[in-house]
């Protein structure tokens, strides 16, 4: 098989490609985050990950390798269209995305790019759950904030963590996915890709 290289710095992605048996190598992209926040949640997540794939595949364009990028978001639907929630700069931003999650259905959405690096093809697709969250109380939230789980984590949970006491429910898609890594989506994408 193909090297595998992970374009990404999360701690979740690696333990579950290593839970899935993939042995893979670590090359962290770092490329902007920013997107079109009136796009839907599945173009987001897949031109985020795509991104991030591409910048670290074109280190090693013509080897035998696969790179792996992969991207999740955290949206909720409004009427004016879908509002996305990133990463909590600092505990009041945190504060915030929680008590907006709070009693929501919301989607998480991870989009999965891998880019065969011998000729650069790009393969993609993306996962969606929606996460049903119940009512959580002020003393809650703040118990969680001070817990610091929050810290790099889209929409300011991690469901693998303590904030799975506040989802009720998740639909249309996996577990996996919502910590941050559709596992059967990507090892279809580097089947595809000739891993």
């Amino acid at each position: 098989m193909a090297r595998v290289i992970l374009a990404s710095a999360s701690p979740r992605r690696r333990q579950l490609l290593r839970e899935a048996g993939i042995e893979f190598e670590v090359h962290v992209s770092g490329v902007d985050e920013s997107h079109g926040h009136s796009s839907e949640p599945e173009s987001v997540a897949e031109e985020l990950a795509r991104r991030k794939a591409m910048s670290v595949a074109a280190s090693f364009r013509g080897q035998d390798a696969l790179c792996l990028g992969a991207d999740t978001v955290v949206a909720i639907p409004t009427e004016e269209g879908w509002r996305y929630l990133g990463k909590p700069a600092d505990a009041q931003e945190a504060r915030s995305m929680l008590s907006l999650l709070s009693g929501t259905r919301h989607a998480v959405v991870t989009g999965v790019c891998v880019i065969r690096c011998v000729d650069q093809e790009p393969y993609g697709g993306s996962e969606r759950t929606t996460v049903v969250m119940r009512t959580i109380s002020e003393e809650e939230i703040e118990a969680y904030v001070e817990s610091c789980e929050w810290e790099d984590k889209a929409g300011g949970y991690a469901i693998q963590e303590s904030a799975d006491a506040f989802v009720i429910g998740l639909e249309g898609g996996g577990f996996d996915n919502v910590v941050g890594l559709p596992v059967d989506l990507a090892k279809r994408l580097l089947e595809a890709a000739g891993g």
